[in-house]
């Protein structure tokens, strides 16, 4: 018979078409030592994928059948009841995995003729939401000023912090900026015009229009950068030795930063693009605007700053409405 088959004939006895096997812990305990010893997984996987097959086995005794017995529907009724039962998507699919790799095995030691978790996949896991700061967190580092720093990399990483959140920048955008604009660079900063020219995703070009605060920001690094780094590169955000700024430098920067600075949350680049947008639409409502300022192609991927509004307007609505915080009578 094919191990290709997705039902067995009903006419034959599972008995009559399976290998001789050990009881359901002995073929657990002989699964578990394959993995150990022939396959070398780490010992804490071997211990999680214990943890799942002793799951797995109480799935079964519940249900009233063996391990070798277990069918489609029953693994497709245990996923429904851990999805009911507040297990993320991605919890359900590393056990999904762990079981489907069982019954792989089973199936090579001829103990099953097909494997009942095949075609199972987990329940498919909501898009996370944005992480983004609040606006007076967002100004807060922004403002921030600290006396540890040498004066001119100060300037230059409150320039870094108002180009990011002032223009919604990615950190790629930020690190290919040029002090001028020319035929080989990536982008560059046009202070009178008041704004950046950048090379997205995709090499997509687009300008993006930078607030008052950033321009002040940016002039006061420009004026301090040739004299404060050795031969500096074309690059607008350069180092000690006058090379560019590479994006990890920029979030380990940030990250530190956003410490000094109070905040309660790490930040990173992307956190302030992510705050960019969320203040812009909650303070315009306009989708196609923040779609334009960063740059997506489809508005679709815009959209999700929709839901960060949203929690805003809730949270707006539980600390001032005089509804509320009024809870609802229980009736006796």
């Amino acid at each position: 018979m094919s191990a290709q088959n997705d039902t067995l004939p009903s006419t034959v006895a599972l008995a009559d078409v399976l290998a001789p096997a050990p009881d359901d812990a002995a073929l657990v305990e002989r699964y578990l030592e394959h993995v150990r010893v022939e396959k070398r997984l780490a010992t804490r996987t071997v211990e999680l994928y214990a943890l799942d097959l002793i799951k797995l086995g109480e799935q079964a005794a519940q249900a009233g059948v063996a391990l070798r017995e277990v069918q489609n529907t029953h693994i497709r009724r245990w996923v429904a009841q851990m999805h009911a039962g507040g297990r993320s998507a991605r919890g359900i699919a590393l056990i999904l995995s762990g079981w489907r790799g069982f019954y792989r095995w089973l199936g090579r030691q001829a103990w099953v003729v097909v494997n009942p978790v095949d075609d199972v996949r987990a329940p498919k896991a909501g898009k996370p939401l944005p992480k983004a700061l609040s606006v007076d967190d967002s100004v807060q580092l922004a403002r921030f000023e600290c006396a540890e720093n040498a004066p001119w990399m100060e300037l230059r990483d409150i320039a870094i912090v108002a180009l990011l959140y002032g223009g919604g920048l990615r950190v790629g955008e930020l690190v290919g900026l040029d002090t001028l604009a020319s035929a080989h660079a990536r982008g560059w900063v046009d202070l009178d015009a008041g704004e950046a020219h950048v090379l997205g995703k995709g090499g997509k070009r687009r300008s993006v229009p930078i607030g008052a605060g950033a321009l002040d920001a940016l002039r006061a690094w420009l004026a301090v950068r040739e004299s404060a780094t050795q031969r500096p590169a074309p690059a607008l955000f350069v180092g000690r030795n006058g090379t560019r700024l590479t994006a990890q430098s920029i979030w380990q920067r940030l990250r530190r930063r956003s410490s000094q600075a109070g905040l309660s949350t790490p930040v990173h680049p992307h956190m302030l693009r992510h705050s960019f947008a969320s203040h812009i639409l909650q303070s315009s409502g306009d989708l196609r605007a923040v779609q334009e300022l960063l740059g997506h192609a489809n508005i679709s991927t815009t959209q999700v700053y929709t839901r960060l509004d949203f929690q805003h307007l809730a949270k707006a609505y539980d600390a001032a409405h005089p509804r509320a915080k009024i809870k609802p009578s229980v009736k006796d």
